[in-house]
């Protein structure tokens, strides 16, 4: 049996990490697994540890059996880069070395795959992830890789596939609500009633969630929902740097100052997305302005 589908031991807490409730995730009792799914279970706890930026913690539980599974060695590796992002050049050799020795793995995949997108390899993460064998997780990245490409259609197609045999996995559904919001129209309402519906149920509440739904609001036109969803996410964690981001939008479109938010973002994340996607449009409006002298006439 999937460990991960309705019936499987893994579905909550692997649904639980999918839904961005990762303390829930490391305080998860996980002792009565079979012990088959105890690895599988010990790396989403892991993952759910990374993203609450405890790299620390991950290097120094892993440090005794750094050798004792491709698994451990590539979660290791992904707390090293993440702790450290300016060391990427060596990291990315590091990923390129273990996919060379272990690519079926699935957590080689995916740790590998994640440090090779961030350092802009987008090709060859793709590579690395389609060698995944049925991972919703693995397609979730390969989604969201697409994404920042600008292929929705790509992405589209990704989470098409996933559907014939995920059938209605959250995963699944957030993926394609992923890509909703950038295909527009009515899809804004289709990705609202899926981020709504986990963001205000107490089981499945989080930052994530809640940001999805305010940035459905937002495509919506329905600014102050928005600004209520924001501000609950605010409330569970003020520090998000996705939600700081988001926030940005916000005070933007609402005509108001920026500069602390953005200072905030700059703290949280330095490498964040939105901040390298502003320092691309400020350098090519610089460029663009260098071509053009002002003329003054007398």
């Amino acid at each position: 049996m999937d460990p991960y589908s309705a019936e499987g031991e893994l579905v909550n807490i692997h649904n639980a990490f999918h839904q961005g409730q990762y303390q829930q995730v490391v305080d998860f009792d996980t002792a009565a697994l079979s012990p088959s799914n105890a690895l599988p279970a010990r790396i989403l706890k892991l993952r759910a540890q990374l993203a609450l930026a405890q790299y620390n913690q991950v290097l120094a539980s892993t440090k005794k059996d750094a050798d004792s599974a491709p698994d451990i060695a590539a979660i290791r590796l992904l707390a090293e880069y993440l702790k450290n992002t300016d060391a990427g050049e060596d990291a990315v050799a590091k990923a390129q070395k273990l996919t060379a020795e272990s690519g079926d793995n699935l957590t080689v995949q995916l740790c590998a795959g994640t440090i090779l997108a961030r350092e802009g390899l987008t090709e060859e993460a793709l590579a690395v992830l389609g060698k995944h064998d049925g991972s919703l997780d693995a397609v979730a990245l390969i989604v969201q890789i697409h994404l920042l490409q600008n292929r929705s259609d790509l992405a589209l197609q990704e989470t098409q596939r996933a559907r014939k045999w995920a059938q209605d996995s959250l995963l699944v559904n957030l993926a394609e609500s992923w890509v909703g919001l950038r295909e527009g129209g009515e899809k804004y309402q289709q990705a609202y009633y899926v981020f709504e519906e986990l963001a205000q149920a107490p089981a499945s509440q989080a930052v994530h969630s809640l940001l999805g739904q305010a940035v459905s609001e937002l495509h919506l036109g329905r600014t102050p929902e928005a600004e209520a969803a924001f501000q609950q996410a605010v409330e569970m964690d003020g520090t998000n740097a996705d939600l700081l981001a988001n926030l940005v939008v916000l005070n933007t479109i609402l005509g108001k100052d920026s500069a602390d938010l953005t200072g905030q973002l700059r703290a949280a994340d330095p490498k964040h997305q939105f901040l390298a996607d502003i320092e691309a449009k400020r350098e090519a409006f610089a460029a663009a302005s260098a071509k053009y002298s002002p003329k003054f006439e007398p």
